[in-house]
């Protein structure tokens, strides 16, 4: 039988457990690059760099979404379209528009989870919402009050701004 010195012995203690803390921090399928996997972002939550005017604007209608749960294309074709924004028209200056989109674009999705663009844009049509809500969530669920559509992500995950989306940490409200 091999004999180790103590230090080494700790010493692959020691890589063996942060190799498992981020295992276990990882989701299913996004490779370990954080919850959402964008580039530059603060675990694909809203990143330092975001530009004032993604939160005024975006954050006026809606929750400021990750840049990391849509891919790049998608959050070009958003962009693109803002007069026709899901119904709305939701134009903006062209150094607020330019600004954000480059912030979204830069941050976007990488990953195999953001890999395909999803049907409308809709974070909520694409593959992976579906797979990871639609097993634990009864349809009925969404049209609370409290809630409202699939849409309100921090109704239930109350760090979702911050790309706290971890299913341990889920309040589902009355």
């Amino acid at each position: 039988m091999l004999r180790y010195p103590p230090v080494l012995k700790t010493l692959l203690l020691m890589l063996l457990t942060a190799g498992s803390m981020h295992a276990a921090m990882a989701d299913d399928d996004e490779g370990g690059e954080g919850w959402f996997g964008s580039r530059g972002g603060s675990r694909g939550g809203i990143a330092s760099a975001a530009p004032p005017q993604y939160k005024k604007e975006c954050a006026s209608c809606h929750m400021a979404y990750p840049a990391g749960l849509l891919p790049s294309g998608s959050w070009q074709h958003l962009m693109g379209n803002l007069g026709q924004h899901y119904g709305n028209d939701a134009s903006l200056d062209a150094a607020s528009a330019r600004a954000i989109n480059q912030y979204l674009t830069s941050n976007a999705g990488t990953y195999k989870r953001v890999s395909e663009m999803p049907p409308e844009d809709r974070i909520t049509e694409s593959n992976w919402f579906r797979r990871k809500h639609g097993k634990h969530v009864n349809s009925s669920t969404w049209s609370r009050k409290s809630i409202g559509s699939p849409s309100n992500c921090s109704a239930c995950h109350q760090g979702a701004e911050q790309g706290d989306f971890n299913e341990h940490s889920v309040r589902i409200p009355n």
